[in-house]
């Protein structure tokens, strides 16, 4: 029941889809801009998903990027030099750097990979879908639960690399660091969503990772300069948007990289830029979710 009131000469009743009540008229918005409190929700959402696990989505990555460290630093011999850009710096400096935003990289993917498929295979992919969350708030809590897997990975690596001998890791240009692993990390983590909107099974995903992801990684100057390579694989590098990134963000302990760094900076926010427009149309639409 509702209560009249007299309005005007007219009786109005008091109910909850009048703007005297509790909600507003149907099709007048409630949330009339940004959901600061469903955009919240959901990024602790994404981050308790993978903190819950930590030793299997942080330290385990961790570990893995660090045996890398070990191996080639051991079979190798740490204190070989690299010529990079003009310099000349110790195998270990010249390492580590490259490791810890291939790590980033990679759990990025992993992490924003893993969202929206895992809904599709267990059938809860509506729990996204419904609530009231604008397409750019879904994206951004899903690419934000991402690169912060991608950080605690990088810090956990940065951290333990201090305690290995021949390794001299010092921030030498901020943000070099910050711009290259965190737009690094923005780059895969949409290149992990549009993974998940297209895969239908954990197989689809593995694919990516195993025949795009990792190799374009291996192959980017990680473990070697560019300057070594023959000019076709050097040219290769050049199409390579891992290359930039990991010249990059090494550019910000050495300040000194294999390519041009406001070049590099450029091509990764140009592709960041594109990437985002690309998960955010298909995402509108419900490209393979909704099907």
């Amino acid at each position: 029941m509702t209560d009249p009131v007299e309005h005007s000469g007219s009786t109005t009743a008091i109910g909850p889809n009048t703007t005297g009540g509790a909600l507003a008229e149907p099709g007048v918005p409630v949330i009339r801009s940004i959901n600061w409190g469903g955009l919240r929700t959901l990024y602790i959402k994404e981050v308790r998903r993978f903190f819950k696990v930590q030793l299997q989505t942080v330290w385990a990555p961790a570990m893995t990027t660090l045996l890398f460290l070990v191996i080639f630093t051991v079979a190798t011999g740490g204190k070989r030099p690299v010529e990079i850009g003009g310099s000349v710096v110790p195998f270990a400096d010249f390492l580590a750097p490259g490791l810890i935003v291939m790590g980033m990289l990679q759990n990025a993917f992993a992490n924003s990979s893993f969202s929206l498929l895992v809904g599709k295979i267990q059938g809860t992919v509506v729990d996204y879908l419904m609530p009231p969350l604008s397409t750019g708030e879904l994206l951004a809590g899903m690419v934000g639960g991402a690169v912060t897997r991608a950080v605690c990975v990088g810090l956990a690596v940065f951290i333990a690399m201090q305690f290995w001998p021949g390794v001299h890791l010092v921030p030498r240009h901020p943000l070099a660091i910050i711009w290259f692993g965190l737009l690094g990390a923005v780059f895969l983590s949409f290149i992990g969503v549009l993974t998940s909107m297209w895969a239908e099974k954990f197989d689809h995903a593995a694919a990516v990772q195993n025949f795009l992801i990792a190799p374009l990684t291996l192959l980017s100057g990680t473990f070697y300069s560019v300057d070594l390579l023959s000019p076709a694989f050097r040219i290769f590098s050049q199409f390579n948007p891992f290359f930039y990134i990991i010249s990059g963000f090494r550019y910000g302990f050495l300040l000194n990289a294999d390519s041009n760094i406001l070049f590099g900076g450029a091509v990764v926010l140009a592709l960041d830029i594109v990437m985002g427009l690309v998960c955010y149309t298909l995402l509108r639409r419900g490209w393979r979710l909704k099907n």
